[in-house]
């Protein structure tokens, strides 16, 4: 049997191109134009999920800055959708770059800290596993004063207690927590 093609449905013509970016006269298709508005409410979302003080920090319109607001007093599901589309409208007529940056640094912050705390996570284990650990410490970050960290090391190394069994869970001391707050203020200082 031969394959039969579609024909349109009456008032509609012929799919052709449907994901060309500009119709024939140069303007932005349809398509193209919501697919700008969806990347424009999404970024507005992104900017009022911003804690206050930062939001406070950008230059924004009163009027998006008041529909903001509105989003936040909002309950309903039905409302913030309908409210993040006003915003992604009120978006139209704000320079984006500003807040795509203001967003992008929020969420790189966010990331630099959680890598912080791993990479003093890393040096305490390392510091209290191994005595070599001190002296590449010690070169990495001359202006540490050693006296206090050999102290808060050796009272951490005698805090350690054996594991007590699978699965239950080790309780460690006040100095290894001590010294994972002199590791982490020590690395701040030097960042």
């Amino acid at each position: 049997m031969p394959a039969m093609s579609r024909r349109p449905a009456p008032g509609r013509s012929p799919a052709s191109e449907a994901d060309a970016p500009f119709d024939d006269e140069g303007r932005p298709s349809k398509s193209e134009r919501k697919r700008a508005s969806h990347l424009l409410q999404t970024l507005g979302d992104e900017v009022a999920a911003l804690p206050a003080s930062r939001l406070n920090a950008l230059t924004l319109p009163d009027n998006l800055r008041e529909a903001i607001r509105e989003l936040h007093r909002t309950k309903s599901h039905e409302g913030r959708r309908r409210q993040l589309q006003f915003i992604g409208k009120l978006m139209r007529q704000v320079d984006p770059e500003p807040l795509q940056e203001a967003v992008a640094n929020f969420k790189l912050g966010g990331a630099q800290d959680a890598l912080a705390l791993h990479q003093a996570e890393q040096w305490r284990e390392s510091l209290l596993a191994d005595d070599q650990a001190l002296t590449r410490w010690m070169a990495e970050h001359p202006d540490t004063d050693a006296q206090p960290l050999r102290a808060l090391i050796r009272q951490a190394r005698l805090e350690v207690r054996p594991d007590a069994g699978a699965g239950v869970a080790q309780r460690q001391g006040r100095h290894f927590r001590d010294l994972f707050q002199f590791i982490k203020t020590q690395l701040k200082a030097t960042a």
